[in-house]
Formats: C-alpha cells, structure tokens, sequence
C-alpha cells in the first residue's frame, strides 16, 4: 500500500479498446495493493473491471487536454484499456502508482502470496496434488525394464533446475549420470519426457554439449548409448537440435555448440531451426500492432502478418514436433531433444510431439499433467520469460504462449480430437501472467520448493477444473480414429490462422457475436433439459395410465454411400418413406409394426450412426444435409 499515492479517482472514463466497447464508462477507479478496480456509476449495472497490477505490462500517459488526461493501459493477455482522469495531478500519481506496483521486485509483493480463497489448509494441500506425474509415467508403463528412476539428482544435486525424481535408461550407472551432466549446459543430462508403449521408443531432453569445436567426453557419449540401448527395435537415435544450424555453430566459439556425429556414432543429427528468444518476443510485439490496426486495409494487414514472421515461428515449432512423433510412432527410433540450455525450445518440441502422440494430452486433465511435466517440473523460467518480477525485459519472451497456440492450430485442423475449446488455452495463458495461483511462479521445482509456494499459495489446476464445462469443447468424440491415436497435421503455410480470439479479443467494429463451439455447447445443454423433461413425463404417464412405456428405436433410411466415390457431388436426395419404420427382433425393418395394447410405445429415433464414412483427417462426422430435389427421387432408399 505504501506504492499507492491515490487510492480512490471519481469522474474516470474508461474505454476496454479490445473488447468492442464503443462509448466509455464513468464511474470510480480504484487502486488496491493488488488490483486496479473500475466501478460504473450506472445503478442499474454497477459493472465491475478488475485488472490484477501483474498484468499490465505497460503504462502510458499521454499529454494533458481539455477534456482531462489518459492513461493507457496494456495488458500481458493483449487488453488495452483506456482511461480518462480528469485532473492531471491525479493522472501523474495513478501512473506513478502503476508503474511500480506492475514490477513488483520479490516475489512477497505477488498477487498469489495474498490470495486467499475460501480452503482450508487440507484443501489447499489436495490442489497441489490434483496433478500426479508419478502415476502419468505409470500410464505410460515407467518405470519398466528399460527405464528406472535415478536417485542422483535427489535434493537437486547434480542439477537445480531438473525435479528431483527422473527417469534414465536401466543401462546408465550414478558415474555415468554425474559425467553426462558435467558435460552438458546448466547440468542438464538426457532424461525421459515421454515413452511409447507401442513401439518402445522414447522422447528424451537435455541441454547442448560443452563440445566446442573438438571437446567429447566419454560419460555422454555412453549416455546416449544408454538411451539408444533403451528402444531393443533400433540401432541409433535421431538428435534434434532445435536451433538454426548457424545459431548452434556460433554457440561452439564459447565453448558449447552440439555433437559431434564423429564421436557419437549412434546419432542422426537433425536440426530444426527455431528462433530464440530475443527474435521471437519482437516477433509478438509485431503481431500484436496487427492485431490493434483500426480498421486496416487487407494490404496493411497482410503486410503486417507476414512482416511479424510470427506463424513462420509457429510452424517451426509444429514442424520440431511432427518430426519427433514421426520418429516414434512410425520408425519407431528414440529421439532425444536439445536448444541451448533445455528449457525453451526444448520444451516445446517435446510438449508438442507429445501432444501430437497420445490423445490423453488432448483432454482437459492431460493437458494440465503435459505443462505441468515439460514445463514447470523440467524447470522453464516462468518468473523471467512471462515477467513476473522486474527485472531484465531481455529475458522475457512467449515461450509456452507458442505452445499454447500450437494446440489451438491443431485443434483448427482436428476440431473433433480435443476435449478443450479455445476458451480453455486463453484461460491457462491468463494464468499464467496473472500470478493469482503459484503454480507458474518461479523458475525451477527447486526455487518453488525454497519459496514454500505450497503452503502459501493455490494451485490452478482445481479451479479450471471446477469450471470444465466452460472449457468443453462439444464437438469432441473419443470413438473416432484419430482421437485414439497418431495426430498427422498439414504444416503447409496456408494451413496456419491467426489466433484472433487471443490476439483481437473481439472485432472493433462489429458487436460481440456468439462462437459456434459456444451454439453448439447451448444446444447439448438445451438437449440434456429436453430429455430431463421427457423422462418426467414418461413418470407422469405410467403413474396417470398404469402401463409402462416403452420405446421402440426407429431405423431413420439412410441412403448408402458408394465406397468408390471419392467426391461429394452434391447434396443426396432424401428416402421416400411411408409410413413408420420399426426394426423387428430379427434385424429387418418392417413398414408397419403391430400396435401393442398392453403398454404405451413411443417411437425413438436412433441417431447413433452418423455416418458410415466420417472423414478420419479431420475427425469430422458426415452430417451433410438431405436435399428435397434430386436425380434419383424415386430410387428405392437402401437401409443400412
């Protein structure tokens, strides 16, 4: 409290730019030692806009006019807010006020840290436990015969920014372990991030080798053996680096750059060539500016889109992921993962090979245990990369926001193989800045565990998945094939969008309009009621009648679809039918059915078979429309 020169401003305007909003809203702006507060004056709304003070990520105030003096605000999930104060002595003292207390400079000043929701001590302690990594690797059949957990990096010995629990090939004794990470950057050895039951290959990560130009070192060399040894089905490992090729080569002037295929003879060596950090956070910045054009002409905007190179980036990282999962679920070849020191580049290739190699990933809850295992246990610097103290802005960069939008183009090109809509990503992006839990605080296990985040802080993971119906993504199915298996996306340029509900919240100068996932959501819902009511009925009239009732499903004719067509040439003609059809105990369809007195019988239309040719690219269900026109009206309709 003691940042906050004025606690209290009446007469603010306040305009939320991304949101639409097209007339300002008067009323109270407040600054508490977490939160900027907006109160409208109106009665009838009293709307309320809380901006928590970690994610502004900047404060701008321009000059004085007549009318008073603004204040815009930028928020880290792209909101732009604009106030008017109308005294400028207020103005200056708000700005001041902000600027200080949107860089807090110890993590005590956190939101989380005062956060206080209304658990107990024991619940508390649940939350943290909600997401379990130890039965994830059980899943997956860890430990086993080929991969075992290692004690040598117990109390973050043999490296501090690794979790204390890994999984290392059986084959790598303790020497082997201490000698691999002294010969890696930061320490960061080849371990286990993912294992395939099917074909016992492996995704593994690490950190680049202090090779220089002609350094090696025995204990790595026969790490990756080790690693190789642990896939009985293969004879060598594919080795992604996922720098350019010139980035890794300038690394070995200092000492470090990647291996040597001549000393490694096990390895492919494979580059993929994702950016780093300086050039993607520039990158961002620019698609941000497209993002808040006003009105742009389609040059401008298209000008902009490609001059950020901001999807060029997200292709990369997609790429870096494909490859991997080829590797494993086609070849069926181990692969293990390194940019510089592991915990970038690193973390997004093997988060998105996972993604893209387990369908448990795509639901809501694996998603949750994915971030949680290849990001804040293998130690990605949250507390830097997304600014969460002031400190040096070269350290920032949207890491995992890239992650989180390779999930969002995947599941534009497999709308039907998510169990999580789009809500659900910008809910975790939200998160991760807003510091309101302490789940994305700190830089490594290690540091969480030094901060005694779990008895002073909330885990997220509990809350968003109390509020799971809103992240639901309804047109998800489990029983199509390419849920329950490899994902196979198209990386091709024109296969990439702009992820416009992030970036452009809502369209400017168009009135928020509902999403079709949101329509689609309504109608299930709406449907649950329906069948609630009928069920009511139904109870109704067997207590009114004295008769049970029964339903009989109704066979709805369906044309067959010719198996050697390989277009669709138009809508089909619908099935001439008369009268009711009702499938007989034997399997046939009958025109009329015999009338039963002894109960009530209700028709109920089998609607379990959408199509017999849903299209397994897309995980789609064939639900084209029937036409009232075409050729072959008075064509028998066949019944499948």
């Amino acid at each position: 409290m003691e940042h906050i020169r004025t606690p209290k401003v009446e007469n603010v305007r306040l305009l939320e730019r991304s949101c639409g909003q097209r007339k300002p809203s008067v009323g109270t702006l407040y600054l508490s030692a977490t939160h900027t507060i907006f109160v409208e004056n109106n009665p009838e709304t009293r709307k309320e806009t809380w901006v928590p003070h970690s994610m502004v990520s900047g404060v701008e105030r321009l000059p004085p006019s007549p009318t008073g003096s603004q204040l815009i605000l930028r928020c880290k999930d792209f909101r732009v807010i604009l106030v008017l104060i109308p005294q400028e002595r207020d103005c200056v003292d708000i700005h001041a006020s902000l600027a200080r207390l949107s860089r807090p400079e110890k993590y005590s000043e956190l939101y989380c840290l005062s956060f206080n929701p209304n658990v107990n001590k024991e619940q508390r302690e649940e939350s943290w436990a909600f997401v379990d990594l130890a039965a994830d690797y059980r899943r997956m059949g860890v430990p086993n015969n080929l991969w075992v957990t290692t004690a040598a990096n117990s109390e973050y010995r043999v490296c501090d920014t690794y979790p204390s629990e890994l999984f290392v090939p059986k084959s790598a004794t303790p020497a082997v372990i201490v000698g691999s990470s002294r010969f890696r950057s930061r320490g960061r050895f080849p371990v286990l991030s993912y294992f395939h039951q099917d074909t016992l290959a492996a995704v593994c990560r690490c950190s680049q080798p202090l090779s220089g130009f002609s350094g090696r070192c025995q204990e790595d060399e026969m790490m990756l053996q080790a690693v190789m040894k642990s896939n009985p089905g293969s004879d060598y490992i594919y080795v992604v680096d996922t720098r350019p090729k010139l980035n890794a080569m300038a690394n070995r002037a200092a000492g470090k750059g990647y291996e040597n295929e001549d000393h490694y003879t096990n390895i492919k060596l494979q580059f993929i060539g994702i950016e780093n950090i300086h050039v993607m956070r520039s990158s961002q910045q620019k698609i941000v500016d497209v993002g808040e054009m006003r009105s742009p002409s389609m040059t401008d905007f298209l000008f902009g889109l490609e001059n950020s190179g901001w999807l060029k980036h997200i292709k990369a990282i997609l790429d870096a992921g494909v490859f991997i999962a080829r590797a494993v679920a086609d070849e069926g070849i181990s692969v293990l993962v390194h940019c510089s020191d592991g915990w970038d580049r690193t973390a997004q290739a093997c988060s998105v090979a996972s993604l893209l190699l387990d369908p448990y990933y795509r639901t809501i809850r694996g998603l949750m245990v994915l971030i949680e295992r290849d990001w804040v246990s293998f130690g990605h610097k949250f507390s830097h990369r997304y600014a969460h103290l002031d400190g040096d802005p070269k350290e920032v960069s949207p890491v995992l926001d890239q992650f989180l939008e390779c999930a969002w183009q995947l599941s534009e090109q497999f709308p039907c193989a998510f169990e999580f809509n789009e809500r659900f990503l910008i809910a975790v992006h939200s998160h991760i800045y807003s510091c309101q839990y302490g789940t994305f605080l700190g830089n490594c296990e290690k540091e969480r565990r030094d901060l005694r985040l779990r008895e002073h802080s909330h885990s997220v993971w509990p809350q968003l998945w109390k509020e799971r119906s809103q992240f639901t993504n309804p047109l998800y199915q489990t029983d199509l094939s390419p849920s329950q298996g490899v994902l196979r996306p198209n990386t091709s340029p024109y296969c990439f969008k702009l992820w416009k509900g992030l970036y452009n919240h809502t369209e400017k100068s168009m009135p928020p309009r509902q999403s079709p996932a949101d329509f689609l959501s309504t109608v299930r819902e709406e449907s649950k009621q329906l069948e609630e009511e009928l069920t009511n009925q139904q109870e109704r009239l067997t207590a009114l009648t004295g008769k049970p009732i029964t339903w009989e499903k109704v066979a709805v004719p369906r044309r067959r679809r010719r198996t050697d067509c390989q277009k669709h040439g138009g809508p089909d003609p619908p099935a001439t039918t008369h009268g009711r059809l009702i499938s007989g105990p034997d399997g046939q369809t009958d025109r009329k059915a015999p009338r039963k007195d002894p109960a009530l019988t209700l028709p109920l239309r089998d609607t379990d078979d959408f199509s017999a040719c849903s299209d397994l690219e897309s995980g789609v269900a064939d639900l084209s429309s029937r036409s009232s026109s075409g050729g072959d009206d008075n064509k028998e309709a066949e019944l499948e």
